[in-house]
């Protein structure tokens, strides 16, 4: 096992495949997506020349891999065939006659030879970097097993040792099956990192460029520079990040936010690279190019977190460690009882079917696939796990603290309520006061503009707009003048507010007055909106036990309505961004096992200090340090999420690990033979199956994550109806 968590024997593997094959990713030419950031720094690490214009460098080797186990086990697979139908000690085996003919007789020895050379190699280089490393692992057992069988063949063979240690066959099978079971693990590894690739297939090759004079240019992506402006066509990708100057349109942003609906996006707007204009034309800005993408960023914290060792993880390296040793002495005390109680012979098979079945191989990949699996899982649903730590630890969480702002809420204003005076109507009061503020730049006046719009109504023209700093503004409209402001608007008409506006001002809202030719005819409240699905993420941590409290820099006053509206359990309200790091300390001070929800801006303390940091709505700032988890979207219900996932993973982990340890410590004794008293030898053959098997079986229990539905929308859902979802 290596230091940074993954399974020690991956690379030594893959290593030995890249000197074995001078084609292998290496040295691997790729023409497609180049210059897309997010892999650049992964290919920069051995291959320096590419690594400014490769955007697949990083993870190509997974398919490389994949193919070089593949096409290894077919190879060694059709050279076993004459190895093991030729050999004499099979023939006895089976029962079946070999022709005399002395030409038979060498098929094994020179075909066995051509296995172990050929497809044990990666095994014996593998072996060689451990004993290098200090590192004694994996790969110097199969290594170890298989050098014994095959120094032992050709003793056989060549008549020096006895016929009975004519293991060509065996020898070929437990290559055969050792590569069966490396290729199954490396198409698995990369299939969970396949999260990467598919961002990085998200860019388009190509972008069209409008040059100074008007002209559109075709260009590679990868020659974009800061203040381009490109042409987005109704279905293109943006090519870069940037800042829409002509146009408006929805995008599609699931790539980033995991949110199927489309986002309407205008004049001024940011946009993310790789997200999709759904039906109109816009011309963008370019804003940041490469590494600086959010693209990118969201590939490196994926790339971070499936190198990222956690605490489990930490755990399978000990017990790999302590099973080497194990197995090595179990293999010693085989050898020596066998020798003095048994044959030299049944010595050395059984000490070699104790090598064989002692091998870590599914303890090794038991933690790198689930959590592999998991943050693959995660970032296709808008969940970037940047720390596997924090991962692990969602699951003990009994308290989840929220920032309000931008968190809970919308972070912009949007009327909540209105009143009109009697024989007035109150979609006529938002008609004026849209029709006023149209001409406005103010947030309350694309708010009152966006509640008309919403209620779908005709909002009349204006003349002789005049907006007044600190009182409101003012215009005719059908003849008459009609004014929007607040205290300062009345003063200057000499005018009262509505009962009302009391009771809207105690909760917190803005209120906004209508006058029209100075008398009030309605007024209106604006708050910061609370996001619909706050409700049901807050609803659904409670549900598991989770309470819920809301830090916020706000006023009581405000933020009590919120939390109350909400059902929040606990408000802590004027709390400085400096000081939220305090509060959270002080709950994990109570015993309580925290995790912080915010922006991850001014919540950057309080995300650090607690258990999990959080941060939300981060779809263009995804190299937030203080948080161990990133929402890329800005939908809470993503939490929920978090946890769910977070104790999925740790199921898997420990099934995992409780398999592929348990396995070794029942299967070695009968490896080594301690029922042989009873009748019971179990070959050695049938030990590399199963230890091949056990492999299989992680595998195959890890990728029952791919199984988990982590789209917020389930949370809405009762929770009863969600506990058959998920096999567990």
């Amino acid at each position: 096992m290596n230091p940074n968590g993954e399974a020690g024997h991956d690379h030594h593997v893959t290593d030995a495949l890249d000197r074995h094959d001078e084609h292998s990713v290496g040295h691997s030419d790729h023409s497609g997506h180049q210059g897309h950031g997010g892999h650049g720094d992964h290919a920069a690490a051995g291959h320096q020349e590419h690594a400014a214009h490769q955007g697949h460098g990083g993870h190509q080797g997974h398919g490389d891999h994949v193919a070089q186990f593949r096409s290894l086990f077919w190879i060694m697979l059709i050279l076993s065939i004459p190895v093991v139908g030729a050999n004499t000690m099979f023939a006895d085996l089976v029962g079946y006659t070999l022709p005399d003919n002395p030409a038979v007789e060498w098929i094994s020895p020179l075909l066995g030879t051509v296995v172990f050379v050929w497809g044990g190699r990666p095994f014996l280089t593998g072996a060689v970097s451990e004993i290098r490393t200090r590192q004694p692992g994996m790969m110097l057992l199969i290594s170890l097993a298989i050098t014994v069988a095959f120094v032992s063949s050709w003793g056989s063979s060549l008549g020096v040792l006895s016929h009975e240690l004519n293991f060509w066959w065996e020898l070929a099978l437990l290559v055969v099956i050792m590569l069966l079971g490396h290729w199954i693990e490396m198409r698995s590894l990369g299939q969970a990192s396949s999260a990467l690739d598919s961002l990085a297939a998200l860019l388009p090759d190509e972008a069209e460029r409008i040059d100074t004079d008007g002209t559109i240019t075709t260009v590679p992506t990868a020659e974009l520079v800061t203040g381009d402006i490109v042409m987005v066509r109704p279905g293109g990708r943006i090519p870069a990040d940037g800042r829409i100057v002509e146009g408006a349109g929805d995008l599609d942003e699931s790539m980033i936010t995991g949110e199927s609906r489309t986002v309407r996006r205008e004049l001024g707007d940011t946009v993310v690279a790789g997200t999709v204009s759904t039906d109109s034309a816009l011309r963008v800005e370019i804003t940041a190019v490469g590494d600086d993408t959010a693209l990118a960023g969201i590939q490196r914290l994926v790339a971070e977190a499936q190198n990222s060792s956690s605490r489990a993880q930490v755990l399978a390296d000990k017990a790999a460690a302590l099973l080497f040793w194990f197995a090595l002495g179990a293999a010693v005390i085989t050898l020596v009882v066998w020798s003095i109680f048994g044959t030299p012979d049944d010595a050395i098979t059984r000490t070699i079917t104790v090598l064989v079945i002692a091998c870590p191989h599914a303890l090794g990949l038991a933690i790198p696939l689930v959590v592999s699996i998991a943050t693959e899982r995660a970032a296709r649903a808008g969940v970037l796990i940047t720390d596997r730590r924090a991962l692990e630890a969602m699951r003990t969480v009994d308290t989840v603290l929220f920032d309000k702002t931008g968190t809970l809420t919308k972070g912009e204003p949007a009327v909540i309520a209105t009143s009109a005076v009697p024989g007035e109507d109150e979609n006529t009061l938002v008609a004026l006061a849209a029709a006023v503020e149209r001409a406005s730049e103010h947030p309350l006046g694309r708010a009152i503009v966006a509640a008309a719009e919403q209620r779908e109504l005709r909002i009349p023209e204006v003349s002789e707009f005049q907006a007044r700093n600190g009182v409101g503004v003012t215009a005719t409209v059908d003849g008459a003048q009609v004014s929007v402001g607040g205290p300062g608007m009345l003063a200057s008409h000499d005018a009262s507010a509505l009962p009302v506006s009391e009771e809207w001002a105690a909760q917190g809202s803005t209120v906004l007055h209508v006058l029209r030719d100075g008398q009030v005819i309605g007024a209106l409240a604006l708050a910061d909106e609370i996001r619909p699905e706050s409700r049901d993420a807050i609803a659904a941590l409670h549900a598991r036990g989770v309470q819920v409290v809301m830090l916020t820099g706000d006023a009581h006053a405000v933020a009590r309505a919120v939390g109350d509206d909400l059902g929040i359990d606990d408000v802590i309200a004027g709390v400085l961004p400096q000081d939220k790091g305090a509060k959270v300390k002080e709950l994990q001070a109570s015993g309580r096992r925290v995790a912080m929800v915010g922006d991850g801006v001014n919540d950057a303390p309080a995300l650090a200090q607690a258990d999990v940091g959080i941060a939300i709505g981060a779809g263009t700032d995804v190299a937030i340090a203080s948080a161990g988890v990133v929402l890329v979207g800005d939908d809470p219900r993503a939490v929920v999420s978090v946890i769910e996932l977070s104790h999925a993973t740790y199921r898997k982990m420990v099934q995992n690990l409780v398999w592929a340890a348990g396995y070794n410590v029942i299967s070695v004794p009968l490896a080594a033979g301690v029922l042989a008293s009873v009748g019971f030898v179990l070959p050695m053959e049938v030990g590399a199956i199963l230890m091949s098997a056990s492999t299989v079986v992680v595998a195959a229990n890890a990728q029952l994550l791919r199984r988990l539905d982590l789209a917020p929308q389930r949370l809405t859902r009762p929770v009863r109806e969600r506990e058959h979802d998920y096999a567990r």
